[in-house]
């Protein structure tokens, strides 16, 4: 019977070390879930969607998302090109842009004080290096 107990003590404690050995060195913290509030936006809304100034003409469309440290920090935006060819990618504030869901028309809308001519004056992103498609 002592010979039981000093084998579960030792296997107890082997077991309790290499546990947290397991968590000490993956250097991750539990996991927690959050609640999707209802006037929350999904990325597959943004990316796509054309942006429009106030005098509703389209000056470009949302391509891409820059996250920083889990954080949205900038909308890449593609103004001018065709079909893929010449565009010309600028990296956007998202304090700038008002996005906004219709329910009539049930579509997303993106809106942006700014002209086509200067986003394409902005200072261009490019996807390279770490970026590279």
């Amino acid at each position: 019977m002592r010979r039981f107990f000093i084998t579960l003590a030792a296997a107890s404690i082997l077991s309790g070390a290499a546990i947290a050995q397991e968590t000490s060195t993956t250097g991750a913290i539990p996991p927690s879930f959050v609640a999707v509030k209802p006037d929350s936006m999904l990325s597959y809304n943004l990316v796509g969607l054309d942006v429009s100034n106030p005098g509703n003409e389209t000056v470009g469309e949302i391509k891409d998302l820059v996250l920083d440290q889990g954080r949205l920090a900038g909308y890449i935006v593609s103004v001018g090109g065709f079909l893929g060819m010449g565009d010309h990618y600028v990296v956007v504030d998202p304090a700038a842009v008002r996005v906004s869901y219709n329910a009539s028309d049930s579509k997303w809308h993106a809106m942006m004080n700014t002209t086509k001519e200067q986003l394409k004056a902005a200072p261009e992103f490019k996807y390279e290096g770490k970026w590279k498609r």
